[in-house]
C-alpha cells in the first residue's frame, strides 16, 4: 500500500485536517494552548524576524551564534568544532551504517580526509596549498564554525517551532498555495521561509525532522530539500555587494526570490523529481495533510490541539532535537572540509570547471559575457559563492545580475548544501543532485536573462 493511500484511511482521516479530531479538537488539549502561543511565538521570533544588534541586523538565532564564537576562546571553538567533526566520522562506523551504500561508503571516507584536513588546518601543519586563504581557512571560518554552531543551537529552538502547531496551523491556510505549485503541504511554507531568512542548514534540519516523523513523503522532502533550502538573505548582500549590485538591492532581491520558486514550480514536474517514490519514511505511521473541505480556520484549530495532545514534555521535546542537531552537524562538518575542499581545489587549480562551463553555453549565448557566463555558472556546483567571485570581473550588469541570481537559485553546491542532504535520511542521490542542479541553473540563466535585460 503506497503512504498516499495509507493517508487516506478512514482511521487516518482522525489525524488530519478533515478529520473528526481536527475539526472538534482533542479533548484536554485546550488547557495547553498557551505552549502554542507561547513556544510558537519564540521558536518564530528566534528564525523569522531580523533585529539589529551592534550594526548587525539578522534573525536572534544568528545574534547569538555570532555572540558565542566571538565570546569563546578561537581554540575552545575550534576543539568544539573538531570534537564534533571527529564525533561524526566515528558515527557511521560504531553503528555500522557506512556499509548501507556506495554513497554512505564514500562519505564515510570522505569524511575521514575531512577530520584529517581540519586537525592539521587547527595544529597548523596543513599543506600549503590547502592552508591558503581561499581553501581550507575560508571553509573552516565562513562555513564550518558559523555550520556547527548554528545548526545545534538551532535544534534547540527547533523544538519549539515545529513541536507545538505552528506548521500545521500554517499549512492548513498554505495548502492552496503550495500544493498546487510545488507538490509540497502547505506545512513546508515554513521551511521555505527558515531558509530564507535563517539558512539552508536549519531549512534541512526542518526537513529532515518532519520526514521522518512521516509528515512528509520521499519526494515531498527531496522537493523541498532542492527546491527552498537557499543561502539565507544576509548572504544574498554579500553576493550583491561582490558584483556591485547594492544599488539595485529590493529588484536583486525579489527578482530573485521570484525565480528560485518558480525555477523549484517547473523541476517538481521532470525528472529526477518527479520520479522520486511517494512514500513516507519506513516504519512510522503517515501524517500527511489532507485536504480541508471544510471551515480552514477551525480545520487549521483542529490541528493544533491534536499536536498538543501528542507532544512530548519540553525537555524531552528539546533534548531529542539537539540530539538531531548535533548528529547532523557532526555529519555535515567533515564532509565540508573534504568534499567542499575538493571543489575549490578544482575550480582553483584546474580547468575542470571552464571545460564544464560550455554545457550552458547555448543557454548564455545572450548575454554579453557568454564564456565567463557559462563558467561562472558551471563553477557554482562547488561553491555558491564562486560564481560572483568569477562574475565580478564582467563589464556587463546584465551578466552581473543573471549570475547573481543564478548563485542563490542553484540551491545545490558541494561545499557545504550536498554533505548536509546527504546528512539527513531525504531520499536523493548525489546523482541525482547533480540532475537537478545543472537543471535549476539552466532554467535559471533562460528564466533571468530577459528579466535581466529590463531591470538593469
Amino acid at each position: 500500500m503506497s503512504s498516499r493511500a495509507a493517508a487516506s484511511d478512514p482511521a487516518q482521516n482522525a489525524a488530519t485536517p478533515s478529520g473528526p479530531a481536527a475539526q472538534a479538537g482533542t479533548p484536554g488539549s485546550r488547557a495547553s494552548l498557551w505552549q502554542f502561543y507561547l513556544f510558537s511565538a519564540i521558536g518564530a521570533f528566534m528564525f523569522f524576524v531580523p533585529i539589529t544588534i551592534g550594526g548587525r541586523n539578522t534573525i536572534p538565532l544568528d545574534h547569538i551564534v555570532t555572540w558565542l564564537t566571538s565570546s569563546l576562546h578561537p581554540m575552545a571553538v575550534d576543539l568544539f568544532l573538531l570534537a564534533l567533526a571527529a564525533y561524526g566520522t566515528a558515527r557511521p562506523f560504531v553503528t555500522g551504517s557506512w556499509r548501507k551504500s556506495f554513497t554512505t561508503k564514500l562519505f564515510a571516507a570522505a569524511n575521514v580526509v575531512g577530520l584529517i584536513v581540519a586537525v592539521s588546518l587547527v595544529l597548523g601543519f596543513a599543506p600549503k596549498i590547502i592552508a591558503a586563504k581561499g581553501m581550507g581557512p575560508f571553509l573552516w571560518d565562513k562555513i564550518v564554525t558559523p555550520v556547527g554552531f548554528i545548526v545545534p543551537i538551532g535544534a534547540i529552538f527547533l523544538a519549539l517551532l515545529v513541536g507545538y502547531g505552528l506548521m500545521e496551523f500554517m499549512g492548513v491556510f498554505m495548502q492552496p498555495i503550495m500544493r498546487p505549485l510545488f507538490k509540497t503541504p502547505g506545512r513546508s511554507a515554513v521551511d521555505a521561509v527558515a531558509s530564507f531568512v535563517g539558512s539552508y542548514s536549519l531549512g534541512l534540519l526542518i526537513t529532515d525532522r518532519v520526514y521522518r516523523e512521516g509528515k512528509y513523503t520521499g519526494k515531498e522532502a527531496a522537493i523541498i530539500a532542492t527546491g527552498f533550502s537557499t543561502v539565507s538573505a544576509a548572504f544574498m548582500v554579500i553576493v550583491a555587494k561582490t558584483l556591485g549590485l547594492m544599488d539595485m538591492w529590493l529588484t536583486y532581491f525579489f527578482v530573485t526570490l521570484f525565480v528560485t520558486f518558480a525555477v523549484t514550480a517547473i523541476t517538481v514536474h521532470i525528472p529526477p523529481l518527479s520520479r522520486i517514490p511517494d512514500d513516507v519514511y519506513p516504519g512510522v505511521e503517515p501524517q500527511l495533510e489532507q485536504p480541508v473541505t471544510g471551515s480552514r480556520a477551525k480545520a487549521a484549530w483542529g490541528e493544533v490541539h491534536r499536536v498538543l495532545a501528542e507532544t512530548p514534555s519540553l525537555g524531552r521535546n528539546i533534548a531529542s532535537n539537539l540530539k538531531d542537531g548535533l548528529g547532523m552537524a557532526g555529519a555535515i562538518l567533515p564532509s565540508i572540509m573534504s568534499v567542499g575542499l575538493a571543489g575549490l581545489l578544482l575550480a582553483e587549480h584546474t580547468r575542470v570547471f571552464d571545460w564544464l562551463g560550455w554545457i550552458f553555453r547555448p543557454f548564455t549565448i545572450f548575454l554579453p559575457d557568454s564564456a565567463l557566463a557559462a563558467k561562472a555558472s558551471a563553477v557554482g556546483i562547488a561553491e555558491m559563492f564562486l560564481p560572483a567571485t568569477v562574475a565580478a570581473g564582467s563589464g556587463s550588469t546584465v551578466t552581473k545580475f543573471v549570475i547573481g541570481v543564478v548563485a542563490i537559485s542553484a540551491i545545490i553546491f558541494f561545499s557545504a548544501l550536498v554533505p548536509c542532504i546527504v546528512a539527513t535520511e531525504i531520499p536523493v542521490s548525489i546523482g541525482q543532485l547533480v540532475v537537478i542542479w545543472f537543471e535549476r541553473v539552466a532554467l535559471t540563466i533562460l528564466i533571468t536573462t530577459p528579466i535581466a535585460y529590463l531591470v538593469t
